[in-house]
């Protein structure tokens, strides 16, 4: 009999695991993060006390959720565990949001007929961008992330976002090894750009910024923290600069997500959004 239920810090760990496993590059301390984030948002299917499917329903604050994490252990894929899994998840996740709380997802190209028939909707696709980090000159007129205030913080990306998630950036814009650089304007932050270090190279990631020269420099002074080694930006579609960028620094893709949603879909800056947060958690 198959089971569902919360997961545990450690079962995160293993959802971590598996989505290493599949190709999808975790950060090396993305669980933290996640973890923080919402830690009533991990999900597990069990059978015989053995964890066989993981999925993620992470809430920001009723308002918005977010459906990641989906794999099925693969020696028991095909045998229907994934669907009645998938179901449960997304209905769980409706009672953990407010009544009008939209869910969103990047779902892999080949499920996105699935998605559909469980009532979500395509708008566009994310598109993870490889290239190889480049040396650059420091830039002066980027600041490192430790000398904004907090608050400056989560204002300046819930205008990008969408919505609050203050637990999860505490730890994100702090990544062991990576680095987090912000922009300033008359005092004020008007965008920014983290690079951590994943399984392989480092993923950029978010990418927000007023304009494309702003997101131009960004993306090259996280790059050059990245010197020599892979380096990835998962790319909306739906932002030609981000696409332009992308051509501009040589990155070629190699991986995919329809983003999807089930209900209205959140009135974001798309044109302003140059790489997404995560494919996990939106």
């Amino acid at each position: 009999m198959v089971t569902y239920r919360h997961a545990t810090r450690d079962e995160l760990n293993l959802a971590i695991a598996w989505a290493a496993e599949e190709g999808w590059n975790p950060g090396r301390h993305d669980a933290d993060s996640f973890w923080a984030a919402d830690p009533g948002g991990f999900v597990c299917a069990e059978r015989n006390g053995e964890v066989i499917a993981t999925g993620s329903i992470v809430s920001y604050d009723r308002a918005f959720g977010f459906m990641g994490f989906f794999i099925v252990r693969p020696d028991l894929r095909g045998q229907g565990i994934g669907r009645k899994f998938w179901t449960w998840r997304r209905d769980r996740l409706r009672e953990r949001l407010d009544a009008d709380a939209s869910i969103g997802m990047d779902g892999v190209f080949t499920m996105q007929p699935f998605y559909a028939r469980g009532g979500f909707e395509f708008t566009h696709r994310n598109l993870r961008m490889e290239g190889i980090g480049r040396a650059t000159t420091p830039d002066p007129g980027l600041v490192t992330f430790s000398q904004f205030p907090l608050h400056d913080v989560f204002t300046c990306d819930r205008q990008y976002f969408g919505f609050a998630r203050p637990e999860f950036l505490r730890r994100w814009i702090n990544p062991l090894g990576g680095l987090a650089l912000g922009v300033n304007r008359g005092d004020a932050l008007t965008g920014f750009g983290v690079a951590r270090p994943c399984q392989t190279g480092y993923k950029i990631g978010p990418l927000f910024a007023p304009d494309f020269g702003t997101a131009d420099r960004l993306f090259q002074a996280l790059s050059s923290h990245a010197a020599g080694q892979p380096v990835f930006l998962d790319i909306p579609e739906n932002n030609p600069n981000a696409v332009r960028l992308a051509a501009a620094h040589g990155l070629t893709e190699v991986f995919g997500c329809a983003r999807m949603y089930l209900g209205q879909p959140p009135d974001l800056p798309w044109r302003n959004i140059y790489g997404v947060t995560t494919f996990e958690l939106g």
